[in-house]
């Protein structure tokens, strides 16, 4: 039995992160032993979940924080190229999935969903057709289209188009191509297969109550069983901590030195709920606003048609706020105890220059519903009160980080990886566009943590992801290949 059959690895969280990683590992290295341990009763029941994570399939097509004015007036498409190509990716891994019968039924997570860009006044109209301009020259968006007539942008969206006066200046770009995608279903049927293989272990009401360093290297994984109330000690080569907001607190158990001068600051989010048929059927697309000036990218207003538990929805939002817990179903201790000697200064740092964020976030939380149905009523003018009703979403804790050894914290948006340098323990932090992105962010993890084994995992990956370590970007024939072979096989 040479090194490859006899590796240990530990999971903890069973989202979105977690069963993708180990999805990945169990086709490349099926003797492999893994255990995923997750502290709810069922996968996918936190940050992954649909009910907990609104705006979804993101690809950049009508993001409009993926494509930043630059200094000069001209439009930075980068951040747009590379998120389109990372979600052709995350399309490739879960049609392969479905090919090879690992999960069934696409249709139960992913959907067509038009993706729409929708701005008004002068100054937001004039910066999304110079985003258009910017993004349909490239492959990816060649697509795209743009209007500012009334008429075409009531057939595109008639539910947020009525009532609307020509005064106003208004615009939008529509993208086709769009999906809804159910990140809770694509969890869960990832961790239904992975129950069903030889030397995977999937434990439910286990959650992972410490971390240590063993004198060979290796780490003790210390769960408590929560049926039984009883401790067992697992241990493994190399642990992943898929966590969601609960990575943070279990990354400084680690101790290693990665895993100092890093905070999170938790925010919570809420959307207005609509099931009404009537109203839900006159919006068939998700449409993302431009946020409003002087808050940060989480505040993008949006209003998505999605498919969850076997109806269709509207959900609109996001309305941040704040709270101590790092998950919707944490503990109100949870951010004092991150709060360690060697982040306090981070921390605080961060905080004085966020105040504008953090008192943005207070009145999100005193705001009443009436205040809600106000921003609403920017997007769907006619919305009535009786037709709409809050759902609090999940907990995002935003990453807090030392940029240089000064305590000078500042607050990142998107997705941290934290390695070890020795390349056995992994911790995944932040928030989105992560869930949508999630198969490059594994490829990601793979490469730096298990450079030894790249050479001969080549063929397979190549086989899963067929435009592996090349890019889409740079090649308008392979993109077009990739995207229609994966959206056939996703019904899409």
């Amino acid at each position: 039995m040479n090194d490859k059959q006899k590796k240990d690895v530990i999971l903890i969280g069973a989202g979105i992160m977690s069963t993708t990683l180990g999805t990945f590992l169990n086709k490349l290295e099926p003797k492999w032993n893994i255990k995923l341990f997750e502290k709810l009763d069922q996968a996918g029941n936190e940050s992954s979940n649909e009910w907990n994570n609104a705006g979804t399939g993101h690809a950049a097509l009508c993001e409009l924080n993926y494509t930043v004015e630059r200094a000069d007036g001209s439009i930075d498409t980068d951040m747009a190229v590379e998120i389109n190509e990372q979600f052709q990716i995350s399309k490739q891994f879960w049609a392969h999935l479905v090919k090879e019968n690992a999960i069934d039924d696409p249709q139960s997570f992913i959907r067509p969903l038009p993706h729409i860009s929708f701005v008004y006044g002068e100054k937001h109209v004039d910066f999304l057709r110079r985003r258009y301009n910017a993004l349909s020259t490239l492959p990816m968006f060649e697509t795209m289209m743009y209007s500012e007539d009334l008429q075409q942008l009531s057939e595109w969206m008639p539910l947020i188009m009525e009532g609307r006066t020509s005064e106003e200046p208004v615009a939008g770009t529509k993208m086709n191509l769009g999906t809804d995608v159910n990140f809770g279903e694509l969890t869960r049927k990832m961790a239904t297969n992975l129950e069903k293989q030889d030397h995977i272990s999937v434990q439910y009401k286990s959650t992972v109550t410490d971390i240590k360093r063993e004198e060979d290297g290796s780490w003790e994984v210390s769960v408590r069983n929560l049926e039984d109330d009883t401790i067992e000690y697992h241990t493994a080569d190399f642990v992943f901590i898929g966590a969601g907001g609960g990575a943070i607190p279990l990354l400084q158990k680690t101790k290693i030195p990665e895993s100092k001068h890093i905070g999170g600051f938790p925010i919570s989010g809420e959307f207005l709920v609509c099931t009404n048929p009537d109203v839900v059927n006159q919006h068939e697309a998700k449409v993302y606003g431009k946020e409003p000036d002087g808050t940060p990218p989480m505040t993008v207003p949006h209003l998505d048609r999605r498919y969850i538990e076997g109806r269709s929805t509207l959900l609109f939002g996001p309305f941040a706020g704040i709270g101590p817990k790092f998950l919707k179903k944490g503990s109100n201790m949870d951010f004092i105890k991150s709060v360690k000697r060697d982040n306090m200064l981070t921390l605080l740092a961060a905080a004085a220059k966020n105040t504008s964020l953090i008192k943005y976030s207070i009145e999100q939380v005193l705001a009443s519903k009436a205040k809600r149905m106000e921003k609403l009523r920017t997007f769907v003018p006619h919305a009535k009160d009786e037709d709409w009703e809050l759902v609090v979403a999940g907990k995002r804790v935003q990453v807090i980080k030392d940029i240089d050894g000064s305590g000078r914290g500042i607050i990142q948006f998107g997705t941290e990886i934290i390695h070890s340098e020795d390349h056995s323990m992994v911790a995944l932090l932040g928030e989105s566009p992560g869930a949508s992105t999630s198969v490059a962010i594994v490829l990601d993890v793979l490469k730096y943590n298990f450079p030894q084994y790249l050479e001969g995992w080549q063929p397979k990956l190549k086989e899963m992801i067929p435009s592996f370590d090349e890019s889409l970007a740079e090649n308008a024939e392979l993109l077009q290949e990739v995207s229609n072979s994966s959206s056939r096989l996703l019904n899409l």
